[in-house]
């Protein structure tokens, strides 16, 4: 069997998918996208084109190592999110040729369900109590929401006393029948994330992620020793050689890597398998699509240290379209209790609805992060 052909579509809301097709007529799908730059990493995906096309699918690794290694320069979310989609695609190829799930090629399972979480409130956290109502509904118990606006460097007491109001009014709300987890989405730097780690403690959040940039990892050690919340970081790190530094220095309890962006599955189960070392528990980050989300469930159906699942099916950035509108088998999908089964199909699991794919990357919009300032005019991190 050879590769013959690569071909990408943008979708919505703000996806891209990748199709792997071979000349014994089994295709595989992918989903390398960063969010906002897409057509940057589509660029990306066929310039490695030249290097796949005529090789043997089933050979995963060292085409992996091909596209990381033979290029000089590596590393960085462009590069190893067009592998990541790559890879995840290759592997949807070879559960089809050997007719099971990628998780039983990967050792077989280590759970019988996985543990999924919601999002609530939006960009700037707002309507939480009733998104968490109506979720609830739904059988939901765990969510995730972005834990503050903009926020200096230094920053006032009110906007600390709105960060922990809001907060302390879902435990008000709800008591201990839900778990939630923080977002400070890097917007916080280190003198403001050690005040309100302090002031967010009594309430017992199940997390505190990206309480700094990801280019501030020396922190993490500092701020850890600081709380008892546990944090988590990953999505903004691309490779184990990345992870690597973090785990060494310690402070994170919780890793969340990308499997759209960090080298797809073949490096994720690798960061995966390193966090288990360090007893850090794997979380993957997935605020993408059918193809990130099913590539994600294979890596925590044989991982031992995973614990939960990001999804975004109705998370606020679905504008223009839905995770499952893209898929056949809607059904395999379905949670229960805030729990998704193991994908029966062979591959990833994962039906894409082609003709649908094909209708919607016609006009598919290039979807930009809104850009956020500080009242002095000053850019501030979204």
């Amino acid at each position: 069997m050879k590769i013959t052909k690569l071909t990408t579509y943008r979708i919505p809301p703000r996806w891209m998918l990748l199709k792997i097709e071979t000349d014994e007529g089994v295709t595989g799908w992918g989903e390398p996208v960063i969010e906002g730059k897409a057509r940057t990493v589509e660029a990306a995906v066929h310039e490695y084109a030249p290097y796949l096309v005529g090789q043997d699918p089933s050979r995963i690794n060292d085409l992996w190592q091909m596209m990381y290694r033979a290029g000089f320069y590596r590393g960085g979310a462009i590069l190893m999110s067009a592998i990541a989609g790559i890879d995840q695609a290759l592997w949807d190829i070879k559960g089809k040729v050997l007719g099971v799930p990628v998780y039983q090629l990967l050792g077989g399972l280590v759970r019988d369900k996985m543990k999924t979480y919601s999002w609530v409130g939006g960009d700037r956290p707002a309507d939480v109590i009733e998104g968490m109502r109506r979720l609830r509904e739904a059988g939901f118990d765990t969510f995730k929401m972005n834990g503050t606006e903009e926020l200096g460097i230094i920053d006032s007491a009110r906007k600390v006393d709105q960060a922990v109001q809001r907060v302390a009014e879902i435990r008000s709300a709800f008591g201990d029948a839900v778990e939630f987890g923080l977002d400070f989405h890097g917007r916080v730097a280190a003198p403001m994330a050690k005040v309100l780690l302090r002031e967010l403690e009594p309430f017992r959040p199940l997390f505190v992620e990206e309480p700094v940039l990801a280019e501030q990892y020396e922190v993490y050690r500092a701020l850890a020793d600081h709380t008892a919340i546990p944090l988590a970081a990953g999505e903004r790190m691309y490779s184990r050689f990345e992870f690597k530094h973090v785990f060494q220095q310690g402070g994170l309890s919780i890793v969340q890597p990308d499997l759209s962006h960090a080298g797809g599955i073949t490096e994720c189960l690798k960061i995966a398998a390193m966090a288990e070392a360090y007893d850090i528990a794997l979380a993957p980050h997935c605020p993408l699509g059918p193809v990130a989300l099913a590539s994600c469930l294979q890596v925590d159906f044989v991982s031992h240290n995973a614990v939960l699942q990001e999804q975004s099916m109705g998370i606020h950035y679905n504008q223009g379209g839905e995770v499952l509108d893209y898929v056949k088998n809607k059904e395999d999908f379905k949670l229960t209790n805030g729990y998704i089964q193991p994908l029966p199909k062979p591959g990833l699991g994962v039906e894409i609805d082609e003709e649908r794919v094909i209708e919607a990357s016609r006009n598919a919009p290039d979807w930009r992060n809104p850009v956020w300032r500080h009242e002095d005019g000053s850019i501030a991190e979204w």
